[in-house]
């Protein structure tokens, strides 16, 4: 019911035009696993390039296109039962949830650290991590709805976006 209830108010939100997604224009996140950095693409050009940390092993981050459906602010972490804003919570300051394995958005997301050493690096359970200031600066820009393609290539984020219908050469 909840999926139902949350697909329903995607397709009729005022806030995220009908028809096919992305077109060129829309907001859409590219997640390079090769190179461990995240693209912020809009209005047709790459707005922000953030360095990031993916999966231990390349198998832990998923690779696919997969659709915001969650945004939170100071994200509480379940597995160790430890409340949004705490110091020790490793979902840093933002989560932004995605559809992967058909998950709920609450499995595999964008999110902050408070170990901010670790980005750059292959260190998640799958997640993909951000400093909080660039993950706390795309929560604003992006939302529900937004596309997101991740995937481990040697192709630059102009020919990516390109290629996956983000942007027009």
């Amino acid at each position: 019911m909840k999926t139902m209830l949350l697909f329903l108010s995607i397709i009729t939100s005022p806030i995220w035009p009908l028809g096919p997604n992305p077109i060129v224009g829309d907001p859409f996140i590219i997640i390079n696993k090769q190179s461990n950095e995240l693209a912020y693409i809009n209005q047709n050009e790459i707005q922000e390039i953030f360095p990031v940390a993916t999966g231990k092993s390349n198998d832990l981050t998923p690779e696919g296109k997969f659709t915001v459906i969650v945004k939170a602010v100071d994200p509480y972490y379940r597995k160790k039962d430890i409340t949004g804003g705490d110091p020790k919570n490793p979902l840093g300051t933002r989560w932004i949830g995605f559809d992967a394995e058909e998950t709920d958005g609450r499995t595999y997301g964008i999110h902050g650290t408070n170990n901010e050493d670790s980005i750059g690096h292959y260190v998640t359970q799958g997640c993909v991590r951000m400093k909080n200031k660039n993950v706390e600066s795309l929560f604003e820009v992006i939302p529900l709805g937004t596309r997101i393609l991740i995937l481990n290539s040697n192709e630059t984020f102009e020919e990516l976006a390109i290629k996956h219908g983000a942007m027009k050469k």
